[in-house]
C-alpha cells in the first residue's frame, strides 16, 4: 500500500486570511480520513500539528495559478528579462489603443449608425470607469496578488475585442449599439482595475534609479508603435468607406488584430515577476484619504477649476469626430490625421510648458493655456463657413495643433499645481482625489453633451443686421447658428467659467499671461535666428526625452504623467494618480516630509 503523502497547503493568503482557520479545519479532517484509510494514525496527529503551526499568511496559491504568485526574491537577471517583457507589453498595448480605441471606436459607432446620444454614452465610458480604481485599491490590499489581478483583469477586458469584431455584422442597429456599449464597459472597466494593481507592482519591481530610463524607453516604444498603428488604421478606415460590406470586414479585422496583440501583451505581462508585498501594517481608511483633501479651501478651488475644465472640454471634444465626418464630409482617415497632429504638437511643446512652469508659476501657465484651448473650441463652430476642400482641412488641422499644444500646458500645470499645493506627506491622497473628481466630471460631460447636441439639432439662432433706406434694404450682417455651431459655442461659453474658477486659486508668484506671452515670443525669436542650422532643425523635431527627465526629475510623479500622456493616451495619467494611492496603504514608512526627501529615498 502506498504510504500517505501529505498534500501541499494551498490558500490565497490575504483574500482568505480571516477564513484560514476554517480552511485548516477542513484540511485536518481530510488528512485524518486519508491517514486512517492508510492505517497510519500517527501520521495524522503529526500532520495536524504541522497544520496548526502554519501561519495562514504564508500559504500559497493553488497549482493552477501558482505561476502568478509573487516571489520573495527577484534576481537582477529576472529584472532584466522583466524590462524586455514590459516593453513588449507596452508595444502590444499601445497598438490596441491605436487601432481599437479612441477615434477607431467612434468610427465603428458611426459605421453601425449610432445616434449622437449613443456616441456620447460611448465616449463617457473610458472616463467614468476610472472611478473603479478606488475600490480596486481595496481589492489589491485584500488579495495582495498584483500580477494575478492585472493579468486576469486584462484577459477578461480583452475578451471585449472579439465582441467589437462581431458588432458590424449585427443587422439590428439597436442590438449592435447595445453590444458595443456593453463591450466598452467590460473593456475599460477591467482595464481600470488592472491599471491600479499594475502601477504598484511595477513600482516595486523596477529600481528607482532606473525608473526614469525605463519610463522613457517604454514611452519611445509606445510612441513609435502608436504612430505606425495609427497610420495603418487610417489607411484601413479610408478603404472601409468604399462600401458597407468591406467596412464590416475591415472593422472586424482591426479588432481581431487587436485581440491578437492583447494576447501577446498578456503573455508578456504574465512572465514579469512580482515582488512579494510587505506585511500589511496599519493603514488609514481609503475614504478618509480621499476626503481629507476636501477640507483644504485652496484645494477645493483647484478642484472646482479642474472639474469645470474637464466638463467643458469633454462636453464638446468627443463630438469633433461626429462633426467632421457627418457635417463637414471628411473621412475617418482625415480624423486620425488630426489626432496624430494634435499628439505631435502635444509632445513637442511639453518641454516649453515645463520651462514656463519653472520660470513663472503653474497658475500662470494655466491662465495662458486654458483660454487658448477654449478659443479653439469656439473656433470649431466656424469651420463650416470656410469653403470645402483644402481651406477647411487646413483650418481644422491648425485648430487641432493649437488644441494639442494648449492641452499639454493644461495637463502639465494642473498635475504640478496639485502636487505643489498638497501638504507635506499628503501628495498621494491629493492627486488621487483630483483624479477621481476629474474622471467623474469628464465622464458625465459626454453624456450631457450627447443629449444637448441632439436638442440643438432641431434649433436655430439667426442674427441679422439690416440697413433700410429709400433705395432699398442692405444686409450688413447675417449670422446663423444651428446644431453643432450652437453646441460648440455653448461649450466654449461654459469654458469661460473655468477662468473664473482659476482666478480663485492662490499660488505665490503668479504673473499675468501677457508676461508669459512676451517670454514665449522672445524665445521664439531666438529660435528662429538658429532655424537655418542643421542642429537647430534636429532639436526642433526630436523627442525631448532626456530633457524631460532632467527638467522634471525632481517631480517624479509629474514625469510619469507627462510620459504616459504622450505615449498611452489622454486619460492614463489619471489612472497613475489613483494607482499611486495604493502604495500609501502598504508602506510602513511614513511619507517623506517634502518632495526632495522623497526623491532621495527613491534613488
Amino acid at each position: 500500500m502506498r504510504p500517505f503523502q501529505p498534500e501541499p497547503i494551498m490558500l490565497c493568503d490575504a483574500a482568505y486570511r480571516k477564513r484560514g482557520g476554517r480552511f485548516l479545519r477542513v484540511l485536518r479532517g481530510f488528512g485524518a480520513a486519508r491517514g486512517l484509510l492508510n492505517g497510519r494514525p500517527h501520521v495524522v496527529s503529526t500532520r495536524i500539528r504541522e497544520l496548526q503551526a502554519v501561519d495562514p499568511a504564508h500559504l500559497v496559491m493553488p497549482n493552477g495559478l501558482g505561476f502568478l504568485a509573487p516571489q520573495a526574491v527577484v534576481t537582477a537577471e529576472q529584472r532584466v528579462r522583466a524590462v524586455t517583457n514590459l516593453l513588449i507589453d507596452a508595444a502590444a498595448g499601445t497598438a490596441i489603443g491605436a487601432i481599437n480605441s479612441g477615434v477607431v471606436l467612434l468610427a465603428l459607432a458611426l459605421h453601425i449608425g449610432a445616434s449622437t446620444v449613443q456616441v456620447g454614452l460611448l465616449a463617457s465610458i473610458p472616463l467614468i470607469t476610472q472611478v473603479l480604481q478606488a475600490p480596486a485599491v481595496k481589492l489589491v490590499e485584500r488579495v495582495r496578488r498584483r500580477r494575478l489581478i492585472s493579468v486576469s483583469s486584462l484577459f477578461l477586458a480583452r475578451l471585449a475585442l472579439p465582441l467589437y469584431a462581431i458588432v458590424p455584422f449585427i443587422g439590428d442597429r439597436d442590438l449592435a449599439t447595445a453590444i458595443l456599449l456593453a463591450a466598452a464597459l467590460l473593456h475599460y472597466g477591467l482595464n481600470a482595475v488592472a491599471a491600479c494593481s499594475w502601477n504598484s507592482w511595477i513600482r516595486d519591481l523596477i529600481p528607482a534609479d532606473v525608473l526614469g530610463g525605463f519610463t522613457a524607453r517604454r514611452t519611445l516604444v509606445g510612441t513609435a508603435v502608436s504612430a505606425g498603428a495609427t497610420i495603418t488604421a487610417a489607411l484601413a478606415l479610408e478603404q472601409a468607406e468604399s462600401s458597407a460590406a468591406l467596412g464590416n470586414m475591415i472593422f472586424s479585422g482591426l479588432y481581431l488584430l487587436g485581440f491578437a496583440c492583447g494576447l501577446l501583451s498578456i503573455v508578456s505581462l504574465a512572465r514579469v515577476p512580482e515582488p512579494m508585498m510587505g506585511p500589511p501594517g496599519p493603514s488609514a481608511s481609503l475614504g478618509k484619504l480621499l476626503w481629507q483633501p476636501l477640507r483644504d479651501r485652496n484645494f477645493r478651488n483647484i478642484l472646482r477649476y479642474l472639474a469645470s475644465w474637464q466638463f467643458a472640454v469633454n462636453l464638446a471634444t468627443p463630438f469633433f469626430t461626429v462633426y467632421v465626418v457627418r457635417e463637414l464630409g471628411f473621412g475617418m482617415s482625415f480624423v486620425l490625421l488630426l489626432t496624430l497632429a494634435s499628439q505631435i504638437a502635444n509632445i513637442m511643446v511639453v518641454r516649453g510648458w515645463g520651462q514656463l512652469s519653472d520660470r513663472f508659476t503653474n497658475k500662470s501657465v494655466l491662465a495662458a493655456a486654458t483660454p487658448l484651448f477654449i478659443l479653439s473650441i469656439a473656433a470649431m463652430a466656424f469651420a463650416s463657413e470656410l469653403g470645402p476642400g483644402t481651406p477647411r482641412a487646413a483650418y481644422l488641422l491648425l485648430l487641432h495643433i493649437v488644441m494639442g499644444a494648449a492641452g499639454a500646458g493644461v495637463g502639465l500645470a494642473s498635475g504640478n499645481i496639485v502636487m505643489k499645493m498638497s501638504p507635506e506627506g499628503s501628495a498621494t491622497s491629493y492627486m488621487a482625489t483630483n483624479a477621481l473628481v476629474g474622471a467623474v466630471a469628464a465622464g458625465v460631460a459626454p453624456i450631457i453633451g450627447g443629449w444637448t447636441a441632439d436638442f440643438f439639432s432641431r434649433r436655430r439662432l439667426e442674427l441679422n443686421l439690416e440697413w433700410k433706406s429709400p433705395s432699398g434694404v442692405d444686409e450688413l450682417l447675417g449670422v446663423a447658428f444651428s446644431h453643432w455651431e450652437f453646441f460648440f459655442l455653448l461649450s466654449a461659453a461654459m469654458g469661460l467659467y473655468t477662468l473664473h474658477r482659476l482666478s480663485a486659486i492662490e499660488e505665490q508668484g503668479a504673473v499675468a499671461p501677457r508676461e508669459i506671452a512676451q517670454h514665449v515670443f522672445s524665445s521664439a525669436r531666438r529660435t528662429l535666428r538658429n532655424a537655418s542650422s542643421v542642429a537647430g532643425l534636429r532639436i526642433a523635431v526630436s523627442f525631448p526625452a532626456g530633457d524631460l527627465i532632467r527638467a522634471r526629475g525632481r517631480r517624479r510623479f509629474l514625469l510619469e504623467t507627462v510620459y504616459e500622456k504622450a505615449g498611452a493616451g489622454r486619460y492614463e495619467a489619471d489612472q497613475k494618480a489613483v494607482g499611486t494611492l495604493l502604495q500609501s496603504a502598504f508602506d510602513d514608512q511614513a511619507p517623506a516630509p517634502d518632495m526632495e526627501d522623497m526623491l532621495a529615498r527613491l534613488r
